[in-house]
């Protein structure tokens, strides 16, 4: 390409830059700039009035040397960040221009500024395909650049023909044959469809032949992406690849004096063609193998041999050769000397001062270890790993080491590795003990040979960890113990001792209530361990659990009046307590409710049979290595089990065992997670009066930790059979389906709100029932002829979980079928609310389901409104109910003694935060109802704190996203009058108003 001259330089151009530069301000420089646009416009005007033959006495065009200087000011400015929206045609013009420098500019002009939908690419096409076809080198460069540079679908097909004929023309220059492969690459990328390389297939193969290494690199980046998308059509191109990688390796530093780098020969060349070669197995040629092998062992030699220069330019180059050698190696997995000897030249690496020479050994390494042939070279290494993770500063160097860790494991090592793995752990980043987790629970459980190891690692894992520990791994370890007998006893046995710390980790509790409830009876002989002291010891943990937790445990507890019948008495005392019958949590005193009068009137067979033993799991892949994999990403987790199964390395890979033993057994399949479902305890329970069961199982899952999983209790009778006795065949409730292990929450903003529907006016609202649900959360909301509107709801902190389940009453099919949750302007900026779409047809006399997700920004007055259109019978239906989403259903109760309780009161005496109203009873002044809808409306009913036992005194905390409200309440009844005087205090005056109108209405 011609060098530019002299008198090519524009002054005013470099006078221009000076002046930007020496501003002051952004407002000198903008206002030297808009002077410059003012005079670069005026002279392309004048210019376009002379071309058009009005130009007044002294104007004349530009000439080629203006247009450049002021072309090239205008790519300045832009450059700056300023706009440019004119000058686009000057460019163009440039291109037609014999002058290197001033088609340059036009051409760079184009390049940055012009988009590929612009109306002038058809001009630039015409004067590119002018260039193409000139034959001139440098113009023919200029071309394929901005081709390359543009990329657009319309100049690929323009030129895609023309660009493959140019390359492989013999006539062609080199500089221009390496411009046409880079040309033909970016098009290729962009619009692959486009590029047709069926006739020119073995001819651009040809050019890894070519003498000019310059297009050798080009061709080898193009062939390497085509082989990548056609490996059948550039197969030739192996041998050739082969052929032209030997004469590189075998050369002295002065045989490619143009293409060497530092004393190491045309390296990136070199790593290109190691790249091409990883698209395909290895040779089948003999000859054609030996020679790669060859070339493959001179890399290697030349590693090991002293450096020639002590400039990072020159190991930087070697180690690039080196690294895509061995990941060839690895890729053709074939050769056992090769293998050892990359092992053992990455494994010089481990301790080099470089940090990223250590990654890139660790990473390499963790390949190489799932290989049969250098497994044993890599556990070689296994003091040096273990040292890089206690010493290693990079925490991507210290993640990697324990990739390699968990590469290299297998039955002869895992101990070692299992307990370093966990003495890292407890001072681990963050950020990768999730992870640390997942492998020390997938090692500990795939090369237990001794399955008490297993449990003791895995409850040591989770009580250096808990935290980290995901329902996966405590789940399996679960199925691990049902699954062996003769681990069951030390698992009790075990767990009972750990539960004894002062402190545990509730998943902790969660394996011991689980494991405990279903063989506490293999330890019940010995004293110190009889079922009162395990039920003592588990109920000491039950208040400091979350609610999923204590569900568990009084499933263990309804267990345990099963196989220890001396303990009834103790749990039916439990299970009767107030805290337990009357708990705000529906789930629990749901669950509290059915096992105590289980526990009552079932017979002893009955309740053996209801409460019998979990069955052995069926085996399935590991959950916890499917949730490595999805975390680690596809193809990021070395697979210990593919590369060394069948091969029996160091005592093989068994996988555990199971037990012989058939039983049934129901799953729920959640992704990859294959879990025990939470059961089911079939109750019977009233038909409504339309025969729709709207309600979800009684045992549902509680927000927001998912699924726990609660096999503690399993029922395996027949539908037919009546087990309690009491007659009649009860409608069971459907449950809704699960989400994945995520929880209750885990998808509140992936859906967006769902306006109503355009042009539908929507009718009337309907609020018949809304007060009926301020202190419950599930009943019918809304009932007519047509459709019946149930709903179930669950609340946690700040968020909640709204199932509403649609009826078709009728035998007719509803069409277009749609809903949507309108809220008031203030009230969008209070509530998010997402709704999941439902399904636009409802069959005759089926049930639709559809979940709201809700999140409670700041506190609020207003309900939003649910509105339904659909169609029946030809006529547009549109419903609209008010949603019972009110803010009581925000609370977490709170328990306090009398002594906090009043200390409170008094804090909270300001006037404005006190609300008080006095009003007529309107239904029966019954105390225990009055109980239940305190309780109900979200707060703690505290027992033993007003003087007054007739007063009702109640405690809790408003969460929402940007404040917590602490709020106390006093009801107090006059029954000869039949009024109630009620009482509210908060740190907030609207709250109190609002809790108030709400509650009171309830009486």
């Amino acid at each position: 390409m011609p060098a530019v001259s002299k008198g090519d330089g524009m002054r005013g151009l470099a006078v221009f830059i000076s002046d930007i530069r020496n501003c002051k301000s952004k407002e000198a420089e903008i206002k030297r700039i808009n002077k410059e646009l003012a005079n670069i416009r005026s002279k392309f005007k004048g210019m376009l009035s002379s071309s058009q033959g009005t130009s007044l006495v002294g104007d004349k065009a530009l000439d080629g040397y203006s247009k450049k200087k002021y072309v090239c000011k205008l790519l300045f400015i832009f450059l700056l960040g300023h706009d440019i929206d004119f000058g686009h045609m000057e460019a163009v013009n440039l291109l037609s221009s014999n002058k290197y420098t001033e088609k340059q500019i036009g051409y760079l002009f184009i390049s940055v500024l012009v988009n590929s939908n612009s109306d002038l690419i058809r001009l630039i096409n015409n004067a590119i395909k002018n260039d193409l076809s000139s034959r001139n080198p440098t113009f023919m460069n200029l071309a394929l650049h901005c081709i390359a540079n543009v990329g657009s679908r319309e100049m690929a097909e323009a030129f895609a023909a023309d660009i493959p004929r140019i390359l492989v023309a013999g006539d062609t220059m080199d500089s221009v044959k390496q411009s046409a492969a880079l040309c033909l690459l970016r098009l290729n990328r962009t619009s692959p469809d486009l590029v047709p390389m069926g006739e020119w297939t073995s001819r651009v193969v040809h050019l890894l032949n070519d003498q000019h290494l310059g297009v050798v690199t080009a061709a080898t980046s193009l062939i390497t992406t085509l082989a990548q998308k056609n490996p059948e059509e550039f197969k030739t191109s192996v041998s050739l690849a082969v052929a032209r990688l030997s004469r590189i390796v075998t050369s002295a530093s002065t045989d490619l004096q143009d293409y060497t780098y530092y004393f190491v020969p045309a390296p990136w060349l070199s790593v290109k063609l190691l790249r091409l070669l990883q698209c395909y197995p290895p040779p089948e040629d003999a000859a054609i193998r030996g020679r790669l092998s060859e070339c493959l062992e001179t890399i290697l030699n030349k590693a090991q041999e002293p450096p020639k220069s002590k400039k990072v330019q020159h190991s930087n180059a070697k180690n690039a050769v080196l690294f895509e050698a061995i990941s060839l190696i690895i890729h053709h997995d074939s050769e056992p000397t090769l293998l050892v000897r990359a092992c053992n030249q990455l494994g010089q690496f481990l301790q080099h001062r470089e940090t990223n020479l250590r990654y890139l050994a660790l990473e390499s390494m963790c390949t190489l270890a799932s290989s049969e042939f250098s497994h044993e070279a890599v556990k070689t290494h296994i003091e040096t790993v273990i040292n890089a993770l206690k010493t290693e500063r990079d925490v991507s160097v210290r993640q990697r080491a324990v990739d390699l860790l968990y590469a290299m494991c297998d039955r002869s090592n895992v101990q070692q590795i299992v307990a370093e793995m966990l003495n890292y752990l407890e001072t681990a980043d963050y950020s990768i003990r999730e992870e640390i987790v997942l492998k020390v629970a997938i090692l500990a459980e795939k090369y237990a040979v001794d399955y008490t190891w297993y449990v003791d690692t895995i409850l040591n894992l989770i009580r250096i960890a808990g935290d980290y520990v995901s329902e996966e791994v405590w789940y399996r370890v679960i199925q691990i113990v049902i699954n062996r007998d003769d681990v069951q006893g030390y698992a009790a046995k075990t767990v009972f001792e750990a539960l004894q710390a002062p402190a545990c980790h509730e998943n902790l509790v969660k394996v011991g209530g689980y494991i405990l409830g279903e063989f506490g009876n293999l330890i019940a002989g010995d004293p110190r361990s009889s079922p009162l002291v395990q039920f003592n010891l588990l109920h000491s943990k039950f208040h400091l659990c979350s609610v999923p937790s204590r569900a568990l445990l009084l499933s263990t507890y309804i267990k345990f009046i099963n196989l220890f019948p001396e303990v009834k008495g103790t749990i039916q005392e439990v299970l009767r307590s107030d805290s337990q019958l009357r708990n705000a949590d529906v789930e629990l005193q749901q669950r509290a409710v059915e096992y105590l009068r289980l526990s009552c009137i079932a017979s002893t067979d009955i309740l053996a049979t209801v409460l019998e033993e979990m069955p052995p799991f069926p085996e399935r892949e590991s959950s916890i290595l499917a949730k490595l994999k999805r975390k680690k990403g596809p193809g990021m987790v070395p697979d210990i089990e593919e590369g060394r199964k069948d091969k029996n390395v160091n005592g093989g890979m068994e996988p555990i065992s199971t037990n012989a033993t058939t039983k049934t057994s129901s799953f729920v399949s959640t992704g990859d997670l294959l879990t025990p479902e939470p059961p089911r305890f079939n109750r019977p329970r009233p038909v409504s009066s339309s025969s729709f069961s709207f309600l979800p199982a009684p045992l549902m899952p509680l927000p927001p930790s998912g699924p726990p999983p609660d096999p503690t209790l399993q029922s395996t009778p027949s539908p037919s059979t009546d087990l309690l006795g009491l007659g009649g065949s009860p409608a069971l409730s459907s449950a809704p389906p699960s989400s994945s292990a995520g929880g209750l929450l885990v998808d509140v903003f992936t859906e967006n709100h769902a306006p109503a529907a355009p042009g539908v006016p929507m009718g009337p609202v309907a609020d018949d029932n809304f007060s009926r649900f301020v202190c419950k959360n599930n009943g019918v909301l809304f009932e007519n002829q047509l459709v019946q509107i149930g709903l179930k709801s669950e609340f946690r902190q700040n968020l909640g979980r709204m199932y509403i389940f649609y009826g078709n009453k009728t035998s007719t099919q509803f069409l277009n079928f749609s809903s949507s949750v309108i809220c008031q302007d203030s009230l969008k900026t209070q509530l998010n609310i997402h709704i999941k779409p439902a399904d636009p047809t409802v069959d005759g006399g089926a049930q639709l389901q559809q979940i709201l997700n809700i999140e409670c920004v700041s506190d609020f007055v207003e309900a939003p409104v649910l509105s339904t259109q659909f169609r029946y019978g030809g006529t547009l239906q549109n419903i609209a109910v008010k949603l019972p989403v009110t803010l009581n259903k925000f609370f977490q109760p709170t328990e306090m003694t009398s002594q906090d309780f009043f200390q409170r009161w008094k804090q909270l005496s300001a006037p404005q935060q006190e609300v008080q109203k006095i009003f007529k009873a309107k239904h029966s002044m019954d105390t225990e109802v009055t109980k239940a809808k305190i309780i109900g409306f979200g707060v703690a009913l505290l027992d033993r704190v007003d003087p007054n036992p007739s007063n009702f005194v109640g405690a809790g905390v408003i969460h929402t996203k940007t404040t917590q409200v602490g709020c106390l309440l006093r009801l107090e009844p006059n029954t000869q009058a039949q009024m109630y005087r009620l009482t509210l205090r908060t740190s907030r005056d609207t709250v109190s108003q609002r809790l108030c109108e709400l509650l009171s209405d309830q009486f």
